[in-house]
């Protein structure tokens, strides 16, 4: 075991020699390309709402049922841990753009949310593999900043759709011309292909632990005792996050088309301009988790992000003289907030766990995320009429930030400036591991 735990720590320390930027640059076009192609249901939801005929509740209600995508993302993030993360990028790579176009076309509800679903599923896949990948890849020292590339790119792809959809309907076109675009996905499979470091399974000799303890590894060994503390807070920060952010997040475009009556192009500036300034967190998220540690930028600025949020649903109050000002400076500080607290729990939700649970531990969170998103999607579809509009409902579904910005605080370790093998507890998990399973088999043998 003693030569196995130092070939472990050896490959796990500071990456292995990849080019860093070609691995960067990858990851960056995967995510600006996932960024786009999940906004467009968020950005045309005023559109969609009217060409299948469906009321807020039950514009609430497809979105509840397109959340569940994240069980087929958790499937796939549990196959990359098993048998590398670049096949399964591929593979999802290759497949999204299918789906994502085949819902530009179609006219019923049904077969659009079911269309949206593989789609997400599939990009939600290679996302969990490409975070880790960072994590993985990259020297100690960047991968916050690795993080955060990754975080912006992903921003930069969401912001195309607010961009592009007023000039369309400008022009009389249908929000569906949006979808056409994600069909690019497959020109990306060439570059992906050279620019990805070869998956560790395949490089690795015969009888390598790290392959060994990837294959005998299962999903739910995220919550054996040496992982349990990490994963429930993460889970828990996950849920309400989830809860807070689908509805503050969700309803946004359609709050200031349909509720505060701005113009398409109005709500779109806004929204452009909210995102562009918020980019500028992710950088200042590296930073702050590489000065002060990923604990503090989390708790510190998630928790303040919220207040911007809440701010946006009560409105301007009477006496702003410039509402769209107003609103544009709140939307802002919420997305620079955001964009820091995205770069701090990236980098530690990667770097808390072994390399045989990495991409599953993320598919947990995004399986939870879906199960929280179709339930706030549901009680928001409820409580819209009792609590007397939405963005009432809102107002109270964002306030769920600040126990989850506690919850990180308390109960999440720090991990700045330590090798991923000592944060992730690699060796421990190498010992406890083939133990583990040993005495399963037995039980299941008797």
């Amino acid at each position: 075991m003693a030569k196995g735990q130092s070939n472990l720590q050896a490959g796990s320390t500071d990456g292995r020699g990849w080019p860093e930027s070609s691995l960067i640059l990858a990851i960056a076009f995967l995510l600006a390309y996932q960024g786009y192609t999940l906004s467009i249901v968020g950005v045309a939801a005023p559109w969609i709402a009217s060409s299948f005929k469906l009321s807020e509740s039950g514009l609430a209600r497809m979105f509840a049922w397109m959340s569940l995508a994240a069980f087929g993302a958790l499937a796939l993030a549990r196959l990359a841990d098993k048998f590398g993360r670049r096949r399964i990028i591929l593979l999802c790579l290759a497949s999204a753009p299918i789906f994502a176009a085949s819902a530009a076309v179609v006219r019923s509800a049904a077969v659009f949310t079911t269309l949206q679903m593989f789609t997400a599923a599939l990009l939600g896949g290679s996302v969990s593999s490409a975070i880790v990948l960072l994590a993985e890849e990259l020297p100690v020292k960047h991968r916050a900043r690795g993080q955060a590339y990754a975080a912006l790119a992903s921003a930069a792809g969401g912001v195309l759709g607010y961009i592009l959809i007023p000039f369309l309907l400008a022009w009389g076109y249908s929000w569906r011309w949006l979808m056409i675009p994600c069909a690019g996905g497959l020109a990306l499979l060439p570059l992906v292909l050279k620019m990805l470091p070869a998956d560790r399974a395949v490089e690795s000799q015969p009888g390598d632990l790290r392959v060994e303890l990837s294959r005998c590894s299962r999903f739910y060994d995220v919550l054996h005792p040496l992982y349990r503390r990490r994963a429930l807070a993460l889970l828990s920060c996950a849920a309400l996050d989830t809860m807070a952010g689908t509805a503050v997040n969700g309803w946004l475009y359609f709050e200031a088309v349909s509720i505060i009556g701005l113009s398409p192009r109005n709500a779109s500036t806004l929204v452009v301009a909210g995102m562009v300034f918020g980019m500028i967190g992710f950088p200042a998220g590296a930073w702050t988790a590489e000065r002060f540690g990923r604990v503090p930028t989390v708790s510190y600025f998630g928790g303040a992000a919220w207040i911007g949020a809440v701010m946006f649903y009560l409105g301007p109050p009477r006496s702003v003289t410039w509402p769209l000002v107003w609103l544009l400076i709140v939307y802002c500080w919420f997305k620079f907030g955001s964009s820091v607290m995205t770069v701090g729990a990236n980098s530690a939700a990667t770097e808390l766990f072994p390399a045989s649970l990495r991409a599953t531990m993320i598919g947990w969170q995004g399986m939870t995320a879906a199960i929280f998103a179709m339930l706030a999607q549901l009680l928001i579809a409820v409580l819209i009429d009792p609590l007397g509009g939405l963005n009432s409902v809102v107002r109270y579904f964002a306030l769920l930030g600040f126990p989850s910005a506690a919850i990180f605080r308390c109960f999440i370790e720090e991990t700045r400036d330590l090798p991923i093998h000592i944060t992730s507890r690699e060796d421990e998990w190498a010992q406890v591991l083939p133990t583990l399973h040993y005495h399963s088999s037995q039980t299941r043998s008797v």
